[in-house]
């Protein structure tokens, strides 16, 4: 087993059981730290892929802002914490049938693809190095500009909702 193929059984993993902690959990907090972590395995993926800038913008844009700022509605939010989500089962059936014509319709598409293989590139270009020196040397005081103020609004969002 190489090396990508166990990250990618990995993040597989991390992806499903965090999703899975995300549809069942009772708590929200639970829940957006299991819907992180599914984004963290979503970035792994992509990271795999050879897709650093998006793999980068991923954890900046959904685990850095998004879920910031869920996590900022939940702390805001009066006695949500201690509120306990309604997960009863309901249209079990239903689900199943159309759950079952998907997976059908999934597979089928699957195992019928011709499937090809394309050549290793000898020397891969890494897509962050010309952002990352943009970022560094041209908007670097925006850069850290932006890192004060959204620390800012962390130590403020905390403050609000210790009161």
């Amino acid at each position: 087993m190489t090396y990508y193929t166990f990250a990618f059984y990995a993040f597989a993993a991390i992806i499903l059981l965090s999703a899975y902690a995300v549809v069942t959990s009772k708590n929200v907090i639970y829940s957006a730290f299991s819907l992180m972590l599914t984004f963290f395995g979503v970035a792994g993926f992509y990271a795999l892929l050879g897709a650093d800038f998006i793999a980068i913008v991923q954890l900046i844009v959904y685990v850095g802002g998004i879920l910031t700022l869920m996590l900022f509605g939940v702390m805001l939010t009066n006695k949500i914490t201690e509120t306990e989500i309604k997960t009863g089962v309901f249209q079990v059936l239903p689900a199943s049938i159309i759950i079952g014509m998907f997976s059908g319709v999934l597979i089928a598409s699957i195992s019928n693809n011709r499937w090809t293989v394309a050549e290793k590139l000898n020397n891969p270009q890494n897509s962050l190095v010309g952002i990352g020196s943009i970022l560094m040397n041209e908007y670097i005081l925006i850069f850290e500009l932006l890192g004060v103020l959204l620390l800012i609004a962390l130590i403020g969002a905390a403050s609000i909702a210790r009161k």
